[in-house]
């Protein structure tokens, strides 16, 4: 699967946002280092904020619309909610790894 259906699929928005805080991740580790662990929490937050919106979407619309919908359908849903939290997680991970590129040595 490429990665810009992966981008569609998460919430052209949402995607957008955590983004922007990639990008500001690596300006942070350029010139605020002390903001690193920061922008990745809030990358953290806002990819499992996003998901919890996708499945309060889903929440109103299953019951209203189709409620003898198939499970196959409702995993796929399940599948793209989880989408920002994964994209979040994985900029959580990269401003982990920033942090312990620019730890002081002893």
């Amino acid at each position: 699967m490429a990665i810009i259906n992966l981008f569609v699929e998460g919430g052209t928005v949402g995607m957008c946002v955590l983004t922007l805080l990639f990008i500001a991740l690596f300006f942070a580790a350029w010139k605020a280092p002390a903001w690193v662990r920061e922008t990745g929490l809030a990358a953290l937050a806002g990819g499992f904020l996003w998901s919890i919106i996708g499945f309060m979407q889903m929440g109103h619309v299953i019951p209203e619309c189709a409620p003898d919908v198939d499970m196959y359908i409702v995993w796929g849903g399940v599948r793209v909610a989880l989408i920002p939290a994964a994209y979040g997680l994985i900029i959580y991970i990269v401003s982990l790894i920033i942090r312990i590129v620019h730890k002081p040595r002893l």
